[in-house]
């Protein structure tokens, strides 16, 4: 089918993706959109409607999260999802709690929001990939106490990642989120931090006897929170084991920290990331520069860390001359699917399908005939009972939600 389970290791950085951009290695194409893709069910999985009382869950419990979602049928890399995770988001007001709470008084969540997942690969998935991999998927923003969080760009020190008094400045706003808990909080007791790495720590050990890596992966705001947590994950290690080659895959990310913690980030030898970005698309450019915490001045700029590929969607004949936006997930993976290098033009490889460039808004030309925006849930969630009457019925029971 491919090398990706003997070359898994360059795929993954090993060598910083020496000669395989320019132009875009076979199976790092493939790679790239394997991991993307997982980005999706995040997304297309989370509850987002104010009157439920199951607001900011997933809908499907963890055991049926891909099936639910399409990333079963005709995958041959086989993940099995272990832990749903949880995230405050937005700022604290004193010491009353968060800004933004749900409609509902008896909401599950009410300052916080599942925000991703950690999977592990099957034997059948590690057959695919050349070893046991596990991945945390991090989505993008859709809450608005989280786009609160992606506007809180002062900087502040990190120092549950780098130590007490470190150098290194990183974006408040997702530090906040990455590191804070809610004590009284159903879900998030724990910080996202704490979940992911009691999670991958218990993975770790579990396949102690195997090859294994830690892929981080996100969209948007979960590729910046995917920034963090590869950081954290390799300069504190899990089961003090440096020898795990933890990689980051960024989609559309904007940027997370100064030049301290770029030089923070290259200097830890088991730590690779690739950032992917679209040139038409502005949230890479993002934040501008900006002071540390509670001063005015100086401002200080944001910077890129790791590896860039820059692709162009705009340049696929399938799209419409005009989008909607080049911040899609799904022109993401249709613009790696036909990248042919900085200078050259588009050419689909159809290792994405083309119907999923229309998910989520109008991009194909209609001669195409994929509905627009075709992705929705049934019914909003409304299921009607044997007495004809229906209620709003959201949420698959999980036994950790």
């Amino acid at each position: 089918m491919s090398g990706i389970p003997e070359r898994w290791k360059v795929l993954s950085g090993s060598d910083n993706w020496k000669d395989q951009l320019e132009p875009l290695d076979s199976d790092l194409r493939r790679y790239l959109i394997h991991y993307g893709t997982m980005v999706a069910p995040a997304t297309d999985s989370f509850i987002n409607e104010p009157a439920s009382k199951n607001v900011g869950l997933s809908r499907y419990a963890r055991r049926n999260l891909f099936q639910n979602t399409g990333l079963v049928k005709g995958n041959p890399f086989k993940y099995e999802v272990t832990k749903y995770f949880y995230a405050s988001s937005g700022f604290t007001i004193g010491d009353t709690g968060y800004n933004v709470r749900p409609a509902r008084a008896d909401a599950v969540l009410r300052e916080s929001n599942w925000i991703g997942y950690v999977a592990v690969a099957t034997d059948e998935g590690k057959v695919g990939l050349g070893r046991r991999d596990v991945v945390v998927v991090w989505r993008g923003t859709i809450r608005l106490s989280e786009a609160i969080t992606d506007i809180t760009f002062t900087f502040v020190n990190a120092p549950l990642i780098f130590g007490q008094n470190s150098n290194p400045l990183v974006h408040r706003g997702f530090y906040d989120m990455y590191t804070i808990s809610i004590q009284d909080s159903q879900l998030n007791g724990l910080s996202a931090r704490d979940q992911i790495r009691e999670e991958v720590a218990r993975l770790v050990e579990l396949y102690k006897d195997e090859e294994v890596s830690i892929t981080v992966t996100g969209h948007s705001l979960g590729s910046s929170m995917a920034t963090l947590n590869a950081i954290d994950l390799a300069a504190n290690p899990i089961n003090n084991n440096k020898d795990i080659l933890v990689t980051a895959f960024l989609y559309a990310s904007p940027k997370v920290g100064d030049e301290n913690f770029k030089k923070a980030f290259s200097n830890q030898q088991n730590l690779r990331a690739l950032r992917i970005s679209d040139v038409n698309d502005p949230v890479p450019t993002l934040p501008p520069p900006a002071p540390i915490d509670g001063t005015i001045e100086p401002s200080i700029p944001y910077v890129d860390v790791g590896m860039g590929l820059v692709i162009e969607s705009k340049k696929s004949h399938y799209l419409k001359l005009e989008v909607l936006g080049y911040h899609d997930l799904m022109l993401y993976m249709h613009g790696i699917d036909g990248y042919q290098g900085s200078q050259g033009g588009f050419e689909r490889q159809g290792d994405f399908d083309l119907a999923k460039v229309n998910r989520y808004q109008d991009n194909l030309k209609d001669e195409y005939l994929i509905p627009i925006g075709w992705f929705n849930i049934k019914d909003k969630g409304m299921v009607q009972q044997e007495d004809g009457n229906y209620i709003l019925d959201d949420h698959e029971v999980d036994e950790t939600f």
